[in-house]
């Protein structure tokens, strides 16, 4: 079995023909589109390049509330034209294959539980650290998205008494915002900010110390909560070397204190990069069309 992958993000759609089990075997991007009707035609021009294909189907990852069984995308995102309509039914009619739609970062939780990390594992828990703090439940290898479709958004989890969230303070986005505005200068990025700590500068130190303790304290909750076999952490910043060790070193200072808790959280990094989405989105397809 072919199928045709795209997971939609704001700046760029990626694609990619793949088989049922997971091999990439040719992929591209195109810059995403400014209206629906672009978007479609672009999609049909990716169809069409393998138009010497047999082709199963297409699996979608996209940002939002996604309703597969509605075939709606609610909530918001960077692309506003895919929201609130029947969005599946269009891009069936348009490209004429079996259509699946899944969150992004549920796909990505779905890529590690399959062939990445987690693929020993039914119940685990996916933290997307970027500009905000998302992520995913697997219950029995599956995806749970909750009553309301917000299953693993963590980030809006509150952390402290100014009903601050976990988006707010455990992100390096948010903690650079913060250095910028004591140091007194525009912006910060979160490289810069890295750098800033890594020269020993003392406010740079001290909020990416909160940082961490915070994304420490969301993990040790949500360990208590759930209790999966493992937690899974990707995004950008997931890729430092230091960055596992520091909010694991939280983690045992936590512990240490609060000894009443015995089951310490497993955390571990995602293994797919940019391809996660892609491969997730064929996960899911695999799973509806079983």
């Amino acid at each position: 079995m072919t199928l045709l992958a795209f997971d939609m993000g704001g700046t760029s759609v990626k694609y990619a023909l793949m088989k049922k089990n997971g091999t990439v075997l040719q992929k591209g991007h195109f810059k995403t589109p400014d209206t629906l009707e672009k978007l479609t035609i672009e999609l049909q021009n990716v169809k069409n390049t393998y138009a010497d294909k047999t082709l199963s189907g297409a699996a979608f990852s996209c940002p939002g509330a996604v309703d597969n069984e509605s075939g709606i995308i609610g909530g918001a995102s960077a692309i506003p034209y895919i929201h609130h309509f029947p969005i599946k039914a269009l891009l069936e009619e348009k490209l004429a294959l079996p259509i699946t739609l899944e969150n992004d970062a549920n796909c990505a939780a779905l890529a590690e539980t399959w062939l990445g990390v987690a693929k020993s594992a039914q119940d685990i828990l996916f933290i997307i650290v970027g500009t905000g703090v998302g992520g995913a439940v697997i219950k029995d290898g599956k995806i749970h998205t909750g009553a309301h479709l917000h299953g693993g958004e963590f980030g809006y989890m509150l952390m402290n008494d100014k009903l601050e969230s976990l988006s707010d303070t455990g992100t390096v986005v948010n903690a650079a915002t913060r250095i910028a505005k004591r140091k007194g200068i525009p912006t910060l990025s979160g490289i810069e900010a890295f750098q800033l700590k890594e020269n020993n500068d003392h406010i740079a130190i001290e909020e990416i110390q909160i940082m961490y303790q915070n994304l420490a304290k969301g993990i040790f909750n949500l360990q208590y909560v759930y209790d999966p076999e493992m937690i899974v952490i990707g995004g950008g910043i997931s890729g430092r070397e230091d960055f596992l060790p520091s909010i694991q070193a939280e983690l045992n200072t936590l512990l240490d204190k609060i000894t009443i808790a015995k089951i310490a959280p497993k955390i571990v990094s995602c293994a797919f990069g940019n391809d996660a989405n892609l491969i997730g989105a064929v996960a899911n397809f695999n799973q509806i069309h079983a």
